[in-house]
């Protein structure tokens, strides 16, 4: 993931945002230029003195707020701070950009930064998905304002994942819950996944395990049904021929 926005985000930035190849000679903050302040900043950048550049880049803001390096600058705090893994910085200066540059050529690749703050930051299935849901939603916007956009075609992709990875939450739960023989919360579970996620990858299976959670509740004719679901959608799949299985062996037809 990082090696993609390093080729996509920060290549990108280096090349679109420099002001000039050539380097100042550090003079007193009260009397630098905003060109003298930006160039040194991406000159660090490049050392990777992350720090260092953040400091430039704020003070780029600071002496010049209506220049438009101030916005550039805000940018690129913001991605030096994602690049060090503080995400929750590289969250609240996108903000603040998106919040003062709304229109900003930028704005897409801010929406997308900020995604992929959250979207580093998922967790596996057992634990709280509030990254998951945060970098979905993000993309989400990505996508709908700026749809057009290489940003949101890779955003797109990111939706899916993110999409699975909840689903699969769900079905973790589910599946406890089938364990435990708590079938009605099993079939919460199993059922938010038909309706929230349905195009992920986990659809098939919770039809399924609805199945064998209303047969063991009694429920046959509601068995029948998401087994009938299963196989109109996807008649090759195994958890329809262990579906199928299932409900011959419970008398069934």
């Amino acid at each position: 993931m990082t090696s993609y926005l390093q080729k996509i985000g920060f290549i990108f930035f280096v090349s679109c945002l420099l002001i000039s190849c050539s380097s100042t000679k550090r003079t007193p903050m009260p009397d630098r230029t905003v060109e003298d302040l930006y160039n040194e900043a991406m000159d660090k950048a490049e050392k990777n003195d992350l720090k260092e550049a953040v400091s430039l880049f704020d003070e780029v803001e600071r002496q010049h707020p209506y220049s438009p390096w101030a916005a550039k600058a805000q940018i690129m705090t913001a991605y030096l701070n994602y690049h060090n893994a503080k995400y929750d910085d590289a969250v609240l200066a996108l903000d603040r950009f998106l919040q003062l540059h709304p229109g900003n050529k930028y704005a897409p690749y801010a929406y997308y930064l900020k995604g992929m703050s959250y979207y580093e930051q998922i967790s596996d299935v057992s634990r709280d998905q509030k990254m998951t849901e945060m970098a979905m939603e993000t993309f989400g916007k990505l996508v709908i304002l700026y749809p057009n956009t290489d940003y949101a075609n890779d955003a797109k992709g990111k939706i899916i994942l993110t999409q699975n990875h909840l689903a699969g939450k769900e079905m973790d739960i589910g599946r406890y819950y089938l364990k435990q023989k708590r079938y009605a919360a099993a079939l919460n579970r199993f059922g938010d996944v038909i309706r929230h996620y349905q195009t992920s990858m986990h659809t098939q299976e919770a039809l399924y395990r609805m199945t064998e959670a209303y047969l063991a509740l009694g429920l046959k004719q509601e068995a029948k049904r998401s087994a009938v679901v299963l196989g109109y959608n996807y008649p090759q799949s195994k958890w329809y021929k262990k579906a199928y299985t299932l409900l011959q062996k419970n008398g069934v037809s």
